[in-house]
């Protein structure tokens, strides 16, 4: 699988940048002695450098050489929406609309879908495995398998996730046909119809849906820029309101792209230890780290079944391959039930497909150049966006949040992006308030090309027109 050369010294030099053992100003070996010392040639070494330039650690003084910059500190906002503890009956009809509408089909350049494009997704491993999957177990894959899935899946699923902390029981695992349908057993193992559920704002609509349609009713909890989930506001509406359940995506949440800290993980999963009260986490995003090591999850600080994790290889792998998993702790039982209602078996090609991937340690390899190439285009694009508009700069996952002054007319800016053929999701999809009406996603999953960053740069001017007539 194909990896960046240059990872061998960028990692070097970015992890002595973040320990302080290089500071702003320091000169950097030059091309030449980082080609002899890690033996690689001469591009390897200039894309290396090129790379760090491109995530501003590093500046490049024309016939003096590399030298760190040391990044200023964002500027996170703190006036972020205020959202009040009402409990709301859903009506999903009007984001339906806004969601169709931000998937409108024609030749454009596409910030809006959540998905592995054909830059990312590795087909032929995926063609070749499935060829080797046909020709090993012939017709047995025509067959039914187990309603919870293959056992030999689940017991790889839950040893990999011990490889960062979560001590899964396989013989809690349900299989499932993507991420979705895992959110919907969990949801419907918790909960009946009129009960509350409490749900992270911005919340991506997908999940928004599936409450509606099973006629739940949502607080909606702010996830803040630099805490992330409001811990203190999700403690008050406990004390007011019989929250059946709570979903929360920690790691990399979509779609601000924050990623919660250990610290608030352990808070949240003693809250549930203490109140009785079912978690349903999503770790979708969580294998799509930039830097450092695997994040935590929730489910790492249960110590008594309350968190329902879930997940899914369609967002890391191929959108196609719709084999999800539900680590359903003790509600296991209501769960397979629900799982048996919905269908017996996911497909036992992808589940065998995933078997051999993970076994062959074929996935984790792929994961390691999907990184690397997501990290790279977010920050191409993050470089092309204007800097007077805020845009969150995640670590993983496939989105940034931006927020765009109060004085642009949001309608007024879809219909130009349309016009420069180019598609976001409006951050009115996020919530059941008009509380993100100035906000919007990008998804940096496909390629950026110097055809997206101009057109981006022309939305960018148009913005800039629009305030400078409101001085």
């Amino acid at each position: 699988m194909q990896n960046f050369k240059y990872q061998i010294f960028t990692s070097v030099i970015e992890e002595q940048i973040k320990s302080g053992v290089l500071t702003s100003g320091d000169r950097l070996p030059s091309v030449r002695e980082i080609k002899e010392k890690y033996q690689l040639s001469i591009t390897s070494v200039q894309n290396g450098y090129d790379y760090l330039v491109m995530k501003g650690w590093v500046e490049n003084r024309p016939r003096s050489g590399f030298f760190v910059t040391i990044k200023t500190s964002e500027n996170i906002p703190e006036d972020l929406p205020k959202l009040s503890s009402t409990v709301r009956n859903l009506e999903f009809d009007k984001k339906v609309k806004l969601t169709s509408k931000s998937n409108k089909s024609f030749e454009q350049i596409s910030f809006n879908t959540a998905a592995p494009t054909d830059l990312l997704v590795p087909q032929k491993l995926i063609l070749r495995k499935m060829q080797e999957v046909i020709r090993k177990k012939g017709s047995s894959i025509l067959r039914y398998y187990p309603v919870n899935g293959s056992e030999i899946l689940r017991n790889k699923i839950a040893l990999r996730a011990t490889k960062f902390g979560c001590k899964i029981n396989a013989e809690h695992l349900i299989i499932t046909d993507g991420a979705l349908q895992a959110l919907y057993i969990a949801l419907a193992s918790v909960a009946q119809s009129g009960d509350v559920i409490a749900v992270e704002s911005p919340c991506v609509f997908s999940v928004l849906e599936v409450i509606s349609n099973l006629k739940l009713k949502i607080i909606e909890v702010p996830v803040h820029y630099k805490t992330g989930f409001d811990i203190d506001f999700f403690k008050d509406i406990l004390t007011e309101n019989n929250i059946r359940a709570v979903v929360v995506t920690p790691n990399f949440h979509n779609p601000t792209g924050i990623l919660m800290s250990d610290e608030a993980k352990k808070e949240i999963a003693s809250i549930a230890k203490n109140n009785k009260i079912p978690i349903i986490e999503n770790d979708i995003y969580g294998d799509l780290y930039f830097d450092g090591e695997r994040p935590s999850t929730i489910c790492n600080f249960d110590t008594e079944g309350w968190v329902m994790t879930y997940s899914s290889f369609s967002k890391t792998l191929a959108p196609g391959i719709r084999l999800g998993w539900l680590n359903a702790g003790r509600f296991f039982e209501q769960a397979e039930r629900i799982k048996f209602s919905l269908g017996r078996s996911v497909a036992p090609i992808f589940q065998e497909l995933m078997i051999q991937l993970l076994d062959e340690n074929s996935y984790d390899r792929h994961l390691r150049f999907f990184r690397k190439q997501l990290e790279i285009q977010c920050v191409e694009l993050l470089n092309a966006l204007p800097e007077y508009c805020y845009f969150h700069r995640p670590h993983g996952g496939y989105s940034i949040w931006g927020r765009l002054p109060k004085e642009v007319n949001m309608p007024d800016f879809y219909t130009f992006c349309e016009s420069q053929k180019i598609a976001f999701t409006p951050g009115d999809t996020f919530s059941y308030t008009d509380a993100y009406s100035h906000h919007f996603r990008i998804i940096f999953a496909d390629k950026i090309t110097s055809e997206s960053i101009v057109r981006l740069k022309i939305i960018g001017e148009k913005v800039q027109s629009i305030l400078d007539e409101n001085l």
